[in-house]
């Protein structure tokens, strides 16, 4: 968001503000949190940027700049991209990762993973596929595209994607839950490949050449590692609230 330095946090609420708001997560005082909030709120990974080499440095920084406008995926595709980026990675309020400018240089600039389903088209394809796939969803459902549905509708599209149980149009086409694997299989890597994730779930960042020192106990941290400031399991808060 242009003009707004998320360093300094105290004009964000103090809680997470979206369907998942009884996690109360605390607000980050340090660093950047996608929407402000995290286990770790006195973190910030590019703490120890000095200890990078020069080559994981350039490379770790560069994806904190700005992307410019989409190049791969088509102007008609944005909004239902970023929608189902954002619901994917539970993304409702600035600051974002930017997962779908992520996605969308990965293919631009042909950065395939070199493998693929081999009854399915081309990844990049496949996600030409969702996008519309969605979006004929979301029409039959509520009688409008899939932006702009609210948080709940879109996230309940999604569950029924992930479990392979959408059907009609391009779905009888392909393999739903083959196609959630390629979409999630971007969006994860684009997402916890950027500091902001990092200091969401309290990852150090690249120990060459500094190491690690602390060996043995697994509670044992490193110097430059924080405590978590949420103590509820992470996995079984989330199964708690999908009960």
């Amino acid at each position: 968001m242009a003009g707004v330095d998320f360093r300094e946090a105290g004009h964000l609420p103090n809680r997470r503000q979206g369907p998942y708001d009884s996690a109360h997560l605390p607000r980050q005082r340090r660093g950047v949190t996608p929407q402000m909030v995290g286990r770790y709120p006195d973190f910030d990974v590019l703490d120890t940027v000095d200890t990078w080499d020069e080559t994981t440095r350039r490379a770790v920084l560069q994806r904190l700049q700005p992307y410019g406008p989409l190049r791969f995926f088509a102007a008609e595709e944005e909004a239902t991209l970023r929608a189902l980026c954002d619901t994917l990675t539970d993304q409702h309020a600035e600051p974002r990762v930017p997962v779908a400018e992520m996605v969308d240089a990965k293919f631009a600039d042909g950065k395939l993973d070199g493998y693929q389903h081999a009854d399915m088209p081309d990844d990049r394809d496949v996600w030409h596929i969702v996008l519309r796939g969605v979006d004929e969803v979301a029409r039959r459902r509520y009688g409008r595209e899939f932006a702009r549905l609210d948080v709940e509708s879109r996230d309940g599209i999604c569950q029924d994607f992930s479990e392979g149980l959408l059907q009609g149009g391009v779905w009888d086409e392909i393999s739903a839950k083959k196609a959630f694997s390629v979409v999630m299989r971007a969006v994860a890597a684009e997402f916890y490949s950027h500091p902001w994730a990092w200091n969401e779930i309290g990852f150090g960042g690249p120990a060459y050449p500094r190491g690690f020192a602390r060996f043995g106990a697994m509670s044992a941290r490193e110097g430059f590692e924080k405590p978590e400031a949420f103590q509820q399991d992470p996995v079984r808060d989330v199964e708690s609230r999908h009960e």
